[in-house]
């Protein structure tokens, strides 16, 4: 389970830390790969490799002429790239997922459960600058789910 948000950097060839904290999730789990790639919004998102065979298998169970189960395929699946963790626990980030979530220096890994998700630093910031009318429609969404 990924939890909490960590501040790291990416080097000029695209290598950045996973963090200590996912890492010690993913080893317990016998895991050495992370399956990385584009999402819905400017970021990237990290599965373990159990999660990630999950996420497809549920996917090739949705009908494969919806429009939107095609969109998702395009954007998730196309993107998608296996990622060793070296033993300094970093791995590469292929230039055009840096690209998609416009990768800079400065990065932050967020925690979301199963999988964690890659932002530059600065559009998390931006993520998180909602109006009032928005952090409303968004708690009157979370009450209509039991939340």
């Amino acid at each position: 389970m990924f939890r909490g948000r960590y501040e790291h950097s990416i080097d000029g060839k695209g290598r950045t830390s996973v963090p200590a904290r996912f890492r010690d999730e993913l080893e317990a789990a016998g895991e050495r790969r992370i399956v990385i790639t584009s999402a819905l919004d400017p970021c990237l998102v990290a599965y373990p490799m159990a999660e990630w065979t999950a996420f497809e298998e549920r996917l090739a169970q949705l009908p494969q002429f919806d429009r939107a189960v095609q969109k998702l395929k395009r954007i998730y699946v196309s993107g998608a790239v296996e990622c060793e963790i070296d033993d300094s626990g970093r791995i590469l980030v292929p230039p055009t997922l840096r690209e998609h979530a416009s990768l800079k220096k400065d990065v932050l890994w967020a925690g979301a459960g199963k999988y964690a998700e890659l932002w530059d630093k600065e559009a998390w910031r931006r993520t998180f600058e909602t109006t009032e009318d928005e952090r409303r429609e968004i708690s009157t969404r979370l009450a209509e789910l039991g939340l």
